[in-house]
């Protein structure tokens, strides 16, 4: 079980560094910051729907988890002076445990830089420890950014069979 003592600090391609943790319900206003800094297509490709401000529902949801059954990392770097949040990974499991569903975002401004690379390692070797068989996602089919980065994890992708614009990516862990 992951906790606020867990911490990776990592180095990026272009020689930034952030702080990989945990997130907590203490994270409710850097995760509404968070959310609402992204452009409207990187808000587009991690929900699948428009939105410019999450509710205060899903500011609880992203935040209020148990980091057992619902795994969620934040990429945290200062910026002038101030902790941002500048990435999230995370994944739930469904009923049997073996299987979740996880999710991947980046700021924009840290695209193109291995955050999004770090983000899904470590969150696969959390998966890999707590004995989680595999990981899917669904995505945009426009999501070209998404479908290289799982590809080079070794996801394996296909065509939503109930809709044509989204992907599923799996990866098997066991």
């Amino acid at each position: 079980m992951l906790n606020s003592e867990n911490r990776w600090i990592e180095t990026l391609n272009d020689g930034s560094r952030v702080i990989i943790r945990p997130i907590t319900v203490a994270d409710t206003e850097l995760e509404r910051d968070y959310i609402e800094s992204l452009s409207p297509d990187s808000r587009w490709q991690r929900f699948l729907s428009q939105m410019n401000h999450p509710t205060p529902e899903l500011i609880r949801q992203l935040t209020d988890i148990d980091q057992v059954r619902h795994v969620a990392l934040m990429a945290v770097a200062n910026e002038n002076g101030k902790q941002q949040a500048v990435g999230v990974s995370r994944y739930a499991l469904d009923a049997t445990g073996d299987t979740a569903e996880c999710a991947l975002s980046v700021a924009d401004s840290w695209q193109n830089r291995g955050l999004g690379t770090v983000l899904m390692n470590r969150l696969v070797d959390i998966a890999c420890a707590q004995k989680v068989k595999k990981l899917y996602s669904i995505d945009s089919a426009e999501n070209f950014r998404i479908q290289n980065l799982v590809k080079r994890l070794g996801f394996q992708s296909h065509l939503n069979p109930d809709d044509a614009t989204q992907i599923i990516h799996t990866k098997y862990l066991a």
